[in-house]
């Protein structure tokens, strides 16, 4: 088995780190804010930043191999079919789908 060919410095650590928690902090920071339809976006947007950051550097898919890069991208695929099946059950049903009786 090869080991890692690729040494990456600690202050990448620290950097991509602080990066976190600013971004965490401009998720609260925007919470607070009316952006009426806008919140939901604004807030998707920086949880898929701060997780591409997360599996670029703390998983190390930036640094591994083409095969690494194709098992993440499919489990992506596999989430976003997921989601797109969940999505088009729910949007598909009738007005009177949660009454009993």
């Amino acid at each position: 088995m090869q080991g890692a060919k690729h040494q990456v410095p600690l202050r990448v650590y620290f950097t991509i780190f602080g990066l976190l928690m600013v971004l965490t902090a401009v998720t609260v920071g925007v919470s607070f804010i009316d952006l009426g339809a806008w919140n939901s976006v604004v807030a998707i947007v920086i949880a898929v930043i701060k997780m591409l950051l997360v599996v670029l550097y703390f998983m190390h898919v930036r640094y591994s191999t083409r095969l690494t890069w194709a098992v993440v991208a499919g489990g992506f695929f596999w989430l976003l079919l997921l989601l797109g099946l969940t999505l088009a059950d729910y949007l598909t049903r009738g007005p009177g789908w949660l009454r009993y009786g």
